[in-house]
C-alpha cells in the first residue's frame, strides 16, 4: 500500500508551512505531497493567510525537494484556461524533473468562485469544460516537436498550438481524476484517468464507483486495472487515546466520527483498518489527509509505526 500525504492549506496555512511538511514527508519516506486546489476556506475561519495558489506553490516546493512526487487533488478545471493549466503543469514537471501528477476535476464550490470572480457554468457545462480540458492538455503534450495542435470542442478552440513546453515524464505526467458520478465521470476516467480516487468515502460507496469504472473501460476496450485506485481519508493517529483526542481536538473532529470515517486510532488500530480498505476495495494508494500542518509529528509517527507494517 502506498501512502501519500494530503493536505488542505485553504484552511490556514502559508508557503513556508506547506514547504516543511513536504520536507517532512519527503524525510520520512511518503511517495507524494499532494494540495487541494482551492481558494476559501471551509466552514469556521477565514483561512489566514491564505489563499495560495496551488501551482506557484507546487513549482516552489519543486525547487526545495528532490524525490517526493507533488500534484493536486484536484485542480478544478474552471479556475485555469486548459491551455494554460497545460503550460504551469508543464513547467513544474520540468521544475521537479519529472514529479509531477495533475489531478484535475469540474468543481463544485460555488462560494470560492463568487468570492474571487471565477465563472462557476453548471454541472453540464463544467463537465462539457472537463472534456475539453483533457482533450486539449493531453493533445498539447502529446504533439511532437515542430508540429501543431488544434482542437474545436464544446467550450473552447485551440488553433495551431505548437504544444509547449513539453512536461519533463514522458508520455506525459499522469493524470488523477475522481468522483462519484454515475455516468460522464467513468466514462472519462475510461479515456483519460492513470489514477481513480474517491476522496472521503465509504466502502460501499467507493466499491459502486469502482465497478461503474471497470464498466467504463470495458466498454472502451480499456484493461480496467490499468487505472490505479485510491482513496483519500483523514488520517489521525496517535500512540494513545490521550494523543489520538489531542489530534482530533485540534482539527475540530469527533473521535468517534473519525474512527468511522477515517484513518484513526493507534497505528496498530490503523494498519488493521488500512488493510481492510484493501482487502474490500482493491484500493492500492491511500492519500492521508493532514489537516493539522503544524503537526509534523503525525506525519512522522505514521511514517515510523504504520508505514513499515504495510504491504
Amino acid at each position: 500500500m502506498d501512502l501519500r500525504i494530503f493536505t488542505e492549506p485553504q484552511q490556514g496555512a502559508s508557503y513556508d508551512d506547506q514547504l516543511a511538511l513536504a520536507r517532512t514527508a519527503e524525510d520520512a519516506g511518503y511517495s507524494a505531497f499532494f494540495r487541494s486546489d482551492h481558494f476559501l476556506a471551509m466552514g469556521s475561519g477565514d483561512g489566514a493567510p491564505g489563499p495560495t495558489d496551488s501551482w506557484v506553490t507546487l513549482g516552489g516546493i519543486a525547487r526545495e525537494t528532490s524525490t517526493i512526487r507533488l500534484g493536486t487533488l484536484v485542480t478544478s478545471v474552471t479556475f485555469r484556461h486548459p491551455g494554460l493549466l497545460a503550460v504551469q503543469v508543464a513547467q513544474v514537471d520540468q521544475m521537479s524533473g519529472g514529479r509531477v501528477e495533475l489531478g484535475l476535476g469540474a468543481g463544485w464550490f460555488a462560494k470560492e468562485h463568487a468570492a474571487y470572480g471565477v465563472p462557476f457554468p453548471d454541472a453540464p457545462g463544467r463537465f462539457d469544460l472537463l472534456e475539453d480540458a483533457l482533450q486539449v492538455i493531453t493533445g498539447l503534450w502529446a504533439t511532437p516537436t515542430g508540429e501543431t495542435f488544434s482542437h474545436t470542442g464544446t467550450t473552447l478552440t485551440v488553433t495551431d498550438s505548437p504544444g509547449l513546453p513539453k512536461p519533463a515524464q514522458q508520455p506525459r505526467p499522469p493524470i488523477i481524476m475522481g468522483g462519484s458520478g454515475k455516468r460522464r465521470t467513468p466514462a472519462l476516467a475510461a479515456r483519460f484517468a492513470d489514477e481513480f480516487n474517491m476522496s472521503f468515502p465509504t466502502v460501499e460507496d467507493t466499491i459502486r464507483q469502482y465497478g461503474r469504472i471497470d464498466d467504463a473501460c470495458r466498454s472502451v476496450g480499456r484493461d480496467p486495472s490499468s487505472i490505479l485506485r485510491s482513496v483519500a481519508l483523514v488520517a489521525c493517529v496517535g500512540r494513545d487515546e490521550s494523543e489520538i483526542r489531542h489530534r482530533a481536538d485540534a482539527i475540530g473532529r469527533d473521535v468517534d466520527e473519525l474512527r468511522t470515517n477515517g484513518l484513526t486510532g493507534t497505528p496498530a488500530e490503523v494498519v488493521d483498518r488500512i488493510g481492510q480498505w484493501q482487502e474490500q476495495t482493491g484500493a492500492g494508494r491511500i492519500y492521508l489527509q493532514m489537516l493539522d500542518l503544524s503537526d509534523l509529528a503525525h506525519t512522522e509517527l505514521v511514517a515510523a509505526e504504520v508505514m513499515p507494517q504495510l504491504g
